[in-house]
Parts: structure tokens; sequence; C-alpha cells
């Protein structure tokens, strides 16, 4: 029984740390998905048609991380956010509201992809610092996709 107590061979201290950290994330997240769709939801003009699938497209995406990140929480023996209330609570993203133009919506999402970038980094030290490999690499694939989109985005608006 001693094993089960030693989940993935990381600190408990440490997960509890981390966790706490992605719990962040993952609200963040959820912010990011629903503001997505409010986007998809909403778009209005000449790019409509390419708009409204992209913004379906990520908040299809957005759902996966969600769901990677609550998964990496309970691998770590802890428990993740589940409520709408926990997600305001812990957000730090801006929510983007009643937004109908498609260069304003991009430069909203590029600011919250960034943000979440800032996070993103910050996990990827901590995790790096502990040997959390598992960690590690859900988060670098989620930086080295989101800098991709933040540079086609960018690429949108000139």
């Amino acid at each position: 029984m001693e094993t089960l107590n030693k989940n993935v061979g990381l600190n408990q201290d440490y997960k509890i740390e981390i966790s706490d950290k992605l719990n962040v994330l993952l609200a963040n997240y959820q912010i990011h998905y629903m503001n997505l769709r409010g986007m998809h939801w909403n778009i209005k003009g000449s790019n409509f048609f390419l708009l409204h699938e992209k913004f379906e497209e990520l908040y299809t995406e957005a759902t996966e991380t969600v769901d990677e990140i609550a998964e990496r929480i309970l691998t770590l023996d802890q428990q993740p956010l589940h409520t709408f209330e926990d997600y305001l609570d812990n957000k730090t993203i801006r929510i983007i509201k009643e937004v109908s133009d498609g260069a304003t919506g991009i430069s909203l999402l590029i600011d919250n992809l960034n943000e979440l970038l800032i996070q993103e980094r910050e996990i990827l030290e901590f995790s790096s610092n502990n040997d959390d490999e598992g960690t590690v690499t859900l988060i670098s694939d989620l930086i080295s996709g989101q800098e991709k989109l933040i540079w086609m985005l960018k690429s949108t608006l000139k």
C-alpha cells in the first residue's frame, strides 16, 4: 500500500503546489473556451465564414486541453476545479463579451493567449525544476501550439 502514496514518484507538497498552478490554468482554459464559443456565435462581417469556422476549431481544441489539464491534476492525486464559480474565482484572463468584430476578437484572443503563455512558462519552469516530466511535456506542447497560433492570428491583422 505504501506505493500508492508515492503516485508518479513526486513529492506530495510539490504535487499540491503544481496542481494549484494547473487549476488556475484550468480555470483560464475554461474561460478561454467560453470566449471562443461567444466569438464563434457572435462574429459578423466580411470574414464571418473564415472566423466562424476558426473559432469553432479553436474551442474544440480548448475542450481537449481542458481535459488534459484536469487529467494531469488527477494523475497527481489532486482535485481539478469543476464549477463555474471556481473558474470565475480563479481565472486571470479577460472575459470576452459581446464581441462581433473579427479584428477586435482576434486582438483580445491574442491578449488572452499571451496571458496563458506567461502562466504556462511559469508552470514549465517549476515542473522542470522538480523533475515532473509529465507536466513538462503537457505544458511544452501547449506553449509550442500557442506560439504558432499567435503568429498566425497576428498575421491576419496586418
